[in-house]
């Protein structure tokens, strides 16, 4: 898929199918680790209903009511999907240490594995196609559907394996071990899984809160204002930069000499430079570069250290 928005329509249709078969399959087989995958995935379709509007937003240029444009609805997609899988997977976590120390729960291996089966074909061919997609489209929202993918792919495995063992502890005469395998496979499969919504949604945490992006890509950014400006003398340059979503926005504080004579449409140069430079490492970016001669004017918080004037 070329697109970000078909690539986002196939992630939720997928969402839904498989959510709603592990619905169906749990009524019929009394698997927690099938109702856990379930809702898993019913809850992914309904964040990616959003996603998909919010694909669209991102692509837009600034308005009167969102001056610095709408990338920090991708953050917030992404830090509501990690916190969402996060509930869950605490939620499947206790439900299962619960039924540990109850006694377990039987369970239907026969539809389970049948279930799981098809669950991991359809998790794995869609991580596939959110892989290829990456080729032609660049966005942090189908790469987080990608990972979400591919936890799903190895959480749908491991539900397969572990009721295939079913199976054949039936075949050997375990019986005493049958009801603990359900819920030792779902606290088994949340303690390996957790860190992925975790990082998922700390990293879009970062973003929101402004924090500097990765130095794998402030530092290249460094050395491409650093090169832009190689022509002139200055006093100081402070490079400050944020990543909400997929756009990175750079602002770039020049400080001159005050007896400096770069003219206006010199600074107009320099910027078209430092724009082109930034642009061979990351892009989309928006680079905004202001020179001047007073360093109060680059000084980190120079709003809140500089004095109101009276009226």
């Amino acid at each position: 898929m070329k697109s970000e928005s078909s690539t986002l329509s196939f992630s939720a249709f997928m969402a839904l199918l498989i959510g709603c078969a592990g619905i169906v399959a749990t009524l019929a087989s009394n698997s927690q680790a099938i109702l856990l995958d379930g809702l898993f995935n019913l809850i992914y379709f309904s964040v990616a209903l959003v996603t998909i509007k919010v694909s669209k937003l991102a692509s837009r240029p600034d308005s009167e009511s969102y001056p610095f444009g709408y990338s920090y609805f991708e953050s917030l997609v992404n830090l509501c999907k990690g916190l969402l899988i996060l509930g869950v997977s605490i939620f499947a976590l206790v439900d299962a240490i619960a039924a540990l120390l109850t006694g377990g729960r039987e369970i239907a291996a026969g539809l389970a594995v049948l279930y799981a089966l098809f669950a991991t074909a359809a998790c794995s061919l869609t991580a596939w196609v959110m892989h290829r997609s990456q080729r032609h489209v660049s966005s942090p929202l189908v790469a987080a559907d990608k990972l979400n993918w591919l936890v799903n792919s190895v959480i749908s495995a491991a539900v397969l394996a572990a009721f295939c063992l079913v199976m054949l502890f039936e075949r050997f005469g375990w019986q005493a071990i049958l009801p603990y395998v359900d819920s030792v496979l779902v606290i088994a499969v949340v303690v390996l899984c957790l860190g992925v919504p975790v990082r998922m949604a700390s990293q879009a945490l970062r973003e929101l809160l402004n924090k500097t992006p990765d130095e794998t890509i402030a530092e290249p950014v460094r050395q491409a204002v650093a090169r832009g400006l190689a022509d002139i003398d200055t006093v100081e340059v402070r490079v400050r930069m944020v990543r909400p979503g997929r756009l990175l926005y750079v602002i770039v504080h020049v400080v001159l000499p005050e007896a400096s004579d770069v003219s206006v449409t010199r600074q107009d140069s320099l910027r078209v430079r430092i724009d082109d430079e930034v642009r061979r490492y990351y892009s989309p970016v928006v680079c905004d570069v202001v020179f001047t001669t007073n360093t109060r004017w680059a000084a980190p918080s120079c709003g809140l250290l500089v004095e109101k004037h009276p009226a």
